[in-house]
Formats: C-alpha cells, sequence, structure tokens
C-alpha cells in the first residue's frame, strides 16, 4: 500500500466506523443498559469480529461473493431480518432496574463477533475499503494492516458510542424516558437498513 493512500484510508476507516450503523446503535443501548465496563465484550466483538472478516475477506472470501452472488443476496436480506428481530427486542425492552441489569447480560463477544457476518453494513464497509483502497494483486500484508486499521480506529470510534451511552444514563433517569429511548434506537436500527437495501 502507498503512503499516499494511508492518510485517505484512515479518514475512511475513522468516518465509517463512526457514523451510525446497527453495531453502533446496538452498543449506545447497551452502554446505557449495562454500562461502559459490561459493555466492553460486545465492542471488542465487533471490532475484533469485524477486523477478522476484513482479512478474511482480503484473502479471497471476495471472490466467493463474485462467484455465488445468491450468497451475497441470501447474507444481504438474512442480516437484515435479524436486525429487524434486533429492532423489535429493544423496541419491546423493559426499562430495568439497578437490579435487573445486574443479572441481564449484554450482547457478549462472540455473539457481536459473528454478527458482522450478517451485517449489510459491515459488508459494505469491507468490500468498498478493499476495492478502493488496496492495490491491484494486494497481499496479505496489504489485508492484514487494512484489518488492522480497522480494528484500532474502529475499537476508539465505537467507544465512543457507548460512552455516549454512558452519558445520557444521566439524563435518562426514568423508566419511561429509558423506553422512549429504546424504542428510538430500535427505529433507528431498522433506519440503517434502508441505505443497504435501497
Amino acid at each position: 500500500m502507498s503512503p499516499e493512500l494511508l492518510l485517505p484510508l484512515c479518514t475512511f476507516v475513522a468516518v465509517s466506523s463512526i457514523t451510525p450503523g446497527p453495531n453502533n446503535t446496538m452498543i449506545l443501548a447497551s452502554g446505557l443498559n449495562y454500562g461502559f465496563v459490561r459493555s466492553l465484550p460486545h465492542l471488542f466483538g465487533i471490532t475484533c469480529g469485524f477486523s477478522f472478516m476484513i482479512f478474511a475477506t482480503g484473502l479471497g472470501l471476495h471472490a466467493v461473493f463474485e462467484q455465488v452472488p445468491m450468497l451475497q443476496i441470501v447474507l444481504k436480506y438474512g442480516g437484515a431480518i435479524y436486525l429487524l428481530w434486533l429492532a423489535w427486542k429493544l423496541a419491546h425492552a423493559a426499562p430495568m432496574s439497578a437490579n435487573q441489569a445486574a443479572l441481564s447480560k449484554p450482547m457478549g463477544f462472540w455473539s457481536a463477533a459473528a454478527f458482522q457476518w450478517i451485517n449489510p453494513k459491515a459488508w459494505v464497509m469491507s468490500l468498498t475499503a478493499l476495492t478502493t483502497y488496496l492495490p491491484q494483486g494486494f497481499g496479505v500484508g496489504d489485508a492484514g494492516l487494512l484489518a488492522g486499521l480497522f480494528g484500532v480506529i474502529g475499537t476508539f470510534c465505537v467507544g465512543c458510542w457507548a460512552l455516549f451511552g454512558v452519558a445520557m444514563r444521566r439524563v435518562l433517569q426514568n423508566p419511561r424516558s429509558v423506553r422512549i429511548f429504546n424504542v428510538v434506537m430500535a427505529l433507528a436500527l431498522v433506519a440503517t437498513l434502508y441505505p443497504l437495501l435501497a
């Protein structure tokens, strides 16, 4: 990868990682409901899972999609259905007391990592980065660098959403406010599907 491409690539990684999407919407809700520390497995699941997906796609997985276009359609709509289910769960989640929050479990590392494979925004980001910023005939080192950049910069960007959720805890003090917030986040999750499926 040429040094001239590094700055534009880092900018793309930061912008695509911090803009609203399914991951950021869910980690925001997790920060609100569970706090930052308990949301860390979810956060690292997102960034590690996505970085691994970038690396695997860079090593040739994208060729599978070129050979079997139907697989991309299945992942796209399967991911959309799963996101709608998550949005429904979030919208119908009752506000938790401190005891309930302590007993319930946020999304874990492996669930968040696996979610990347059916996350439509993750696929768009992955394929755009690989086709736009990596040179023709790129090697393992280039794919590893791209995955590493998404891991480091993505952790910071997604972490900002978790911290924003934690900050919202001070504002949303009563159960009605939390319920409204959960419904708004569910609608935002559904809204992230529009540009991906349009």
